[in-house]
């Protein structure tokens, strides 16, 4: 069970044929997926790919040209102000407020969620709790113009999550993060599915946070979802080369495989004596993505989605 009584797995996003036509370009062309309470879903794709745009018909902010989408059992386009006291939203950029103090526009803008608390879900989150959630607690009272531009993601991302979402949607989130601001958000992330079970959309540019913070990927190409499926089941997909690196008799060999379980078998059959030092690479994301890419823009044949089983891990 979530934290505010609903059964974890299901629907909260479900979006069929999609479709959005600039002048005679469709950037969505028949698009379609689910997205199941508490999950964390990665949207990638090239610039261009129409990844903010789906993010934009989600949030209600822009009208499809065709298609069904339904988000918290709702028409985004017909949603009401309850509606959206249950989404949070997190712009690519927002540049206001420039005289307020991070305190207290925070404490201003949680003010309109009350009326929308929950039993299990209080709302709005306590602005002191919220500032140090973020780490703005050294700068909780100066004026935002004079924040760096990290801090200001980080007021981004508590606005974004004030009134303690049920779905959250995160637009290139990490935008001039350092190393250590970046690894902050994403135990924040896992903060918010573990605790309020939060389901998160997100799109990024940078692969290794979403193999970090996915429960599953779906890749944008062509107007079309061209994959959808955990780190793991898209490189099986591809079939990926993992690297297997081993030492023997003071010899270094390095091997590609797609199937570096199998090999290892062989290998250590093959040599009963022992190896040293064996280690393996599996393919990562980015080798994956790069890959549904290629084959998706060259028109290469590729296997179909990933289908992924419903109530499991």
């Amino acid at each position: 069970m979530r934290p505010d009584g609903g059964r974890a797995g299901d629907p909260v996003v479900c979006v069929r044929g999609l479709r959005m036509r600039y002048g005679d370009h469709d950037v969505l062309d028949g698009v379609g997926f689910e997205i199941r309470a508490g999950e964390v879903v990665v949207l990638l794709g090239p610039n261009g790919a129409g990844k903010t745009t789906t993010i934009e018909i989600l949030e209600g902010f822009r009208r499809p040209s065709a298609g069904v989408v339904e988000v918290l059992g709702v028409d985004p386009l017909h949603a009401d102000e309850t509606w959206r006291a249950r989404v949070g939203v997190l712009l690519q950029s927002w540049r206001d407020h420039a005289r307020w103090t991070p305190e207290d526009l925070i404490g201003h803008l949680g003010a309109y969620y009350a009326p929308f608390a929950e039993p299990g879900r209080a709302r709005p989150v306590p602005t002191d709790e919220l500032i140090n959630l973020v780490g703005l607690g050294s700068v909780a009272d100066q004026r935002i113009i004079t924040l760096s531009g990290g801090e200001r993601r980080r007021l981004d991302v508590a606005i974004a999550i004030v009134g303690r979402p049920e779905l959250l949607f995160l637009d290139e989130p990490t935008a001039g993060f350092d190393p250590q601001a970046r690894r902050e958000f994403h135990e924040l992330v896992h903060r918010l599915t573990d605790l309020d079970g939060t389901t998160v959309l997100l799109t990024t540019h940078d692969l290794g946070e979403a193999e970090t913070l996915a429960d599953r990927i779906l890749i944008l190409a062509g107007g079309r979802i061209v994959a959808d499926g955990s780190s793991d089941a898209l490189a099986r997909q591809v079939r990926a080369s993992a690297e297997v690196r081993w030492t023997r008799g003071g010899q270094r060999f390095v091997h590609a495989t797609p199937d570096a379980t199998h090999f290892i078998r062989q290998l250590l059959a093959e040599h009963p004596d022992g190896i040293e030092d064996l280690q393996v690479r599996r393919a990562s994301l980015e080798d994956t993505y790069l890959e549904l890419v290629r084959a998706h823009l060259d028109g290469s044949a590729t296997p179909a989605p990933v289908t992924l089983l419903q109530g499991g891990g």
